[in-house]
């Protein structure tokens, strides 16, 4: 479906070149694709504020600058906006944008999951040999492809780090991001992983964009972890002598990342018991773009650009954070 989307903008981007002098013209195709991701756009129902995460035992402060859309929606905009895999969006509890940007937008998305691991230490924080880590991650890469050529995707090469993985040991909050190229794409994809850790569990906030986004994804990354914060009594600093922990660490964490495939590989058998999905979600970068092109294009507006302007606010939290501009 996404790779019909792709073919159907490269033609109009085709025409626009051998022709700059006259307007191309859409086929029926190109006309119901548009329809449909129009459809989809305006069925979303987008959150503000303070939004609760009830099976995470956690609460996103989003404020005026992010909004939020549920588990149903996110899954629309994962598999039918994006065309990833449909296991991509199993337990997903949402997804988080910019205020003022879609799913169709030049822009990030923040996959919200929750994986119940347990306590996971963070001793390893400074001995952790993340060079090491990432060269394991690229040798799996083989069997990981193949398995996705199966199934009709495009392969995945891991580029490197956009930024290795840094722990703040105050709101226990990890970040890494990889540069992934899919396929043949020219503008690789960025994946930025927040993990904030909690006394029973992981909450991720998995952003998805392209590298030429790179500075403004990487403060966004910043802000948006510290909008997640776990209830009383689920916080890290709750652990107390007795509780279940995790068998691995933070670099246990990053691997789980990578994907299920790549952990097993790794010998973390720890990590692909809790971390159960069967792959990671990933935008294909590029089509969102072309759309965007084509929208100016032919003077196309969505409806709702702003999806949360109509939406009723959600609890105010009194640590909201101000608006802002496409990354906080």
């Amino acid at each position: 479906m996404l790779r019909r989307l792709l073919v159907a903008l490269a033609a109009i981007l085709a025409c626009a070149t051998a022709a700059l002098a006259e307007e191309p013209q859409l086929t029926p195709e190109q006309k119901a694709e548009i329809a449909r991701l129009e459809k989809i756009l305006a069925s979303l129902e987008p959150q503000r504020g303070s939004v609760l995460l009830p099976k995470a035992k956690a609460r996103l402060a989003l404020g005026d600058g992010y909004y939020f859309l549920g588990p149903a929606d996110a899954r629309k905009v994962l598999v039918d906006g994006w065309g990833n895999p449909p296991a991509a969006a199993d337990g997903v509890l949402g997804i988080i944008f910019p205020a003022g940007k879609t799913f169709l937008d030049e822009t990030w998305g923040a996959v919200v999951t929750y994986e119940k691991t347990f306590y996971v230490s963070d001793a390893d924080a400074r001995s952790a040999d993340y060079d090491q880590l990432l060269n394991d991650m690229k040798s799996g890469e083989a069997a990981a492809n193949e398995e996705r050529r199966k199934a009709g995707y495009e392969s995945i090469h891991l580029v490197g780090w956009a930024q290795p993985p840094t722990y703040d040991p105050a709101r226990h909050d990890l970040i890494w991001a990889r540069e992934i190229r899919f396929g043949e794409q020219t503008d690789n994809t960025l994946n930025y992983d927040v993990r904030h850790l909690g006394r029973e569990g992981v909450l991720s906030l998995n952003m998805i964009s392209s590298m030429s986004q790179l500075a403004e994804v990487r403060a966004a990354a910043q802000a948006l972890a510290k909008t997640a914060e776990f209830e009383a009594g689920s916080r890290y600093a709750d652990y107390r002598e007795g509780d279940k922990k995790a068998e691995f660490g933070l670099a246990g964490l990053v691997a789980a990342g990578a994907g299920v495939a790549v952990a097993k590989k790794l010998g973390f058998l720890a990590v692909l018991l809790a971390f159960a999905k069967k792959g990671l979600v990933f935008l294909v970068a590029g089509a969102a773009g072309l759309w965007a092109w084509m929208r100016r294009r032919f003077g196309r507006r969505s409806k709702d650009l702003d999806l949360g302007a109509s939406a009723a606010p959600s609890e105010p939290s009194p640590e909201d954070p101000p608006p802002t501009d496409r990354a906080a």
